[in-house]
């Protein structure tokens, strides 16, 4: 089966595009580019790299980026830098604040050829003490992160810019961080689906065009293996029971949360076969090789259903007609404008004066 690179989403080292990059991406013929803050200098810098990027590419590139606000922003100065998504939530009536984030997020990113943002961070923040999502995420009330979430994805749909709703089943009330060891979320699953998925079933609802599986160990829904690997919990789950028949992302496959459950190689066939869409594969050129060679093996012996492989490259190319063959972009002076700034310093407003600071992005 061909382009199989296509399920694959890969990071990329530097700000413009060598000759040595250039004939990997040739090589790989990747779905998507994921960037990182090593990848910025400057709008016009990382629209330059983008463009190089897409020519670089056999067909349509999905180009995504986390833009969240607060910690979690890989764009710096002159984009508009937003405070945490928290923020959001401490508004009494916000819904109109959401999409208008989301608006903001969408010119900004789309003035540079970005069609991807992995935004809005769905998980219900329920463990105040939880070291990875903590103010990322909108609030403790589901029904508030689901309200909200949705309003915001629309924001940036509406606009051109895909979403990613993240982290399913729902990373909020874990306590470790997923990038170091595997988190546990021990919870049943009727307190899952009052909690935990309600935001998804918005997002669903909401038209949200992709969601991240997270590394968590749910046991409640499958005893043996993490969410990223796990057809109970995506085929069963997330596609069947709540109907998603958008594009699933992995988290990205090199974090420490899911190191040991299998090969580097085989990693990313295994979560196409539970119903991923494409493994994010955010570094080393040689791991992302050797889940290119991986998927091909899996595919020639058999070991993946052919027709989860075809549906998985249907998927992807649905989004990137959706979002990736625009040629309208806005005026890169739409990035850091006044409009964007009042919007950025009401927000900071509604954080209390202890909590305002940005942390440094993960």
């Amino acid at each position: 089966m061909k382009n199989l690179g296509q399920l694959i989403m890969i990071g990329v080292e530097g700000t413009r595009v060598t000759p040595e990059l250039e004939l990997f991406i040739r090589e790989m013929n990747p779905g998507g580019v994921i960037l990182f803050g090593a990848n910025y200098k400057s709008p016009r810098q990382i629209s330059k790299f983008i463009s190089s990027l897409c020519d670089a590419a056999e067909g349509p590139l999905i180009v995504g980026v986390d833009q969240e606000g607060g910690r979690v922003a890989r764009l710096g100065p002159p984009f508009t830098q937003l405070p945490p998504m928290a923020s959001l939530g401490r508004f009494s009536s916000a819904k109109r604040k959401a999409a208008g984030v989301g608006r903001l997020l969408a010119w900004e990113l789309a003035a540079v050829g970005i069609n991807l943002d992995f935004a809005p961070v769905l998980d219900v923040g329920t463990n105040q003490f939880n070291p990875i999502i903590g103010d990322r995420a909108i609030s403790a009330d589901p029904e508030k992160v689901a309200q909200l979430g949705a309003a915001l994805i629309q924001g940036l749909q509406r606009e051109g810019v895909g979403a990613c709703g993240k982290h399913f089943p729902g990373h909020g009330d874990t306590a470790v961080d997923s990038h170091l060891t595997l988190p546990l979320l021990p919870h049943t699953k009727r307190r899952l689906e009052a909690c935990e998925f309600l935001p998804f079933r918005a997002a669903i609802d909401a038209g949200v065009a992709s969601i991240m599986v997270g590394h968590l160990m749910v046991p409640n829904l499958d005893r043996d293996l993490p969410a990223t690997f796990s057809r109970a919990i995506i085929r069963g789950i997330l596609r069947g029971e709540l109907g998603y028949d958008g594009l699933v992302f992995t988290d990205d496959l090199t974090m420490g949360g899911i190191e040991g459950f299998f090969p580097s190689h085989d990693m990313a066939w295994r979560a196409i076969a539970a119903g991923a869409d494409m493994a994010l594969i955010c570094h080393g050129r040689q791991t992302q090789r050797q889940a290119l060679e991986g998927l091909k093996q899996a595919v020639g012996e058999g070991w993946i259903n052919e027709a989860y492989v075809a549906d998985a490259l249907g998927r992807i190319l649905a989004f990137q007609e959706e979002f990736c063959l625009s040629s309208n972009r806005p005026p890169m002076d739409v990035i850091g404008c006044t409009e964007h700034q009042q919007l950025a310093e009401e927000l900071f407003r509604a954080i209390p004066p202890q909590r305002a600071a940005v942390a440094p992005s993960l």
